[in-house]
């Protein structure tokens, strides 16, 4: 754009995101505490309290502050104008309230007024030392980071994902392309969508998540080898994952009430949402509550230890009647960590990670009857999901290790972000490391 912010003298990377913490994005908790390892050092700026009610170990780990912005105007209405009066005179804030307006021209919602508010309070209270400002999701967190950074005049970066790919309009998306300095994606159907959308297609970078393997540490022991015929030893099948319509759990259920009668088996489900409580309904009404159990939402800690106690873990993920739906869901990425079997479906950028027959199974998105035969014939062939195990936690260990994602985020900032570009550092214990160098 026009006038885009060029200045650069603080060092701290503000990092903009919905909210914090949350146990379904431990990809940000972890990418956070990578940053930090590596030298860079971080305030953590969330639109919206957290509403879970456990953490997982790495959310404790991170030492960046974190920052709580208004979730209402009505609710801080002191803060927003004390902010407000503080930027008035900046002549970002006039060329931020232009751009407010005219995407409130396509926009004209209550939400797109909340975003310009907080955005004028991130912007008022920017530490003085602030440099960059980065967002993860490129629908809300990138439209308040875009305003604040035109008032702040401080450059911006985007990380964008899933659910905020697919369902933002492109008018909006491609705005944010070409005003964010650059742009990454962790799925390659995510990055294409982008580059198509973008003026300047190569500062799209496709960077997949990766797993930190020292959380996720191979089992000692290969599954037990159930395979359903012994009523005191039912095949254990698991999924973990928001109960949202993308996930498919609805045909999981319808599924899992067609299995043949003659197969024991019990499922667990590991997460909240939305639609929890009418799963648990339709559980009943097809006469397979007694063989579910619904965990909730759990620490990562809680989640290994589910995967390795599996037999087969499955995700019937399908896009949603609003367009949204999965990228790469991490908890296949973590499953498959664990030396469990996968069952997914061919959508969107599953089948980035899973070769079907290999390293995992996949079905065509949104069909029991398919997803049934599917999960038939894996529990009953324990020497099969052995195979895909095997095959799936060493592509894992060989090409999803989150250090080589880290590696390359980090080159993305300038080096005023991310000292190790321009020098040496002194670890804790004072001895001399060679500061590592990106280009």
């Amino acid at each position: 754009m026009t006038g885009k912010p060029t200045s650069c003298a603080g060092r701290t990377l503000i990092v903009v995101v919905k909210g914090y913490p949350r146990l379904s994005e431990t990809f940000i908790a972890q990418e956070l505490r990578g940053l930090e390892k590596l030298g860079l050092r971080l305030v953590i700026v969330s639109l919206r309290h957290p509403t879970d009610k456990a953490r997982h170990p790495v959310h404790d780990e991170i030492e960046a502050p974190v920052v709580y912005l208004p979730e209402y105007i009505h609710q801080e209405p002191a803060r927003v104008t004390r902010a407000l009066l503080k930027v008035l005179l900046r002549s970002g804030f006039w060329r931020a309230l232009g751009a407010f307006w005219r995407d409130l021209v396509r926009d004209p919602t209550r939400n797109r007024f909340r975003r310009f508010a907080q955005a004028v309070v991130l912007s008022a209270e920017m530490p003085a030392d602030a440099g960059y400002l980065y967002a993860h999701f490129i629908h809300t967190p990138t439209a308040v980071t875009r305003y604040a950074s035109m008032m702040s005049d401080l450059p911006f970066a985007v990380s964008a994902h899933a659910k905020d790919i697919w369902t933002s309009p492109d008018w909006e998306l491609s705005q944010n392309l070409a005003d964010a300095t650059w742009v990454t994606t962790c799925t390659d159907v995510g990055a294409r969508h982008l580059q198509a959308l973008s003026a300047a297609p190569s500062r799209v970078h496709l960077i997949y998540h990766g797993l930190n393997l020292d959380r996720f540490p191979p089992p000692q022991t290969d599954a037990e080898s159930r395979d359903g015929n012994d009523p005191a030893q039912p095949v254990r099948l698991l999924s973990v994952g928001r109960a949202v319509e993308k996930k498919g759990y609805e045909d999981l259920l319808h599924a899992l009430a067609a299995l043949p009668t003659d197969l024991h088996w019990r499922f667990e489900h590991i997460g909240g949402g939305s639609r929890l409580g009418a799963l648990k309904a339709l559980a009943e009404q097809l006469g397979i509550a007694d063989r579910i159990h619904w965990a909730g939402a759990l620490a990562q800690d809680d989640v290994r230890a589910a995967y390795r106690r599996a037999d087969l873990f499955i995700l019937p993920s399908k896009i949603a009647a609003d367009g949204d739906r999965d990228g790469l869901p991490n908890v296949l990425v973590e499953a498959q960590s664990q030396r469990l079997a996968c069952l997914s479906t061919s959508v969107s950028a599953i089948p980035e990670f899973i070769e079907d027959g290999v390293t995992g199974c996949l079905v065509p998105p949104g069909d029991p009857v398919r997803l049934a035969d599917a999960m038939t014939s894996l529990a009953r062939d324990p020497a099969r999901r052995a195979a895909m195990a095997r095959a799936g936690e060493h592509r894992v260990r060989t090409d999803f290790d989150a250090e080589r994602g880290l590696a390359a985020l980090a080159r993305l900032f300038p080096s005023h972000i991310h000292p190790a570009k321009s020098h040496s550092a002194v670890d804790p214990q004072g001895k001399r490391r060679e500061a590592e160098t990106a280009q």
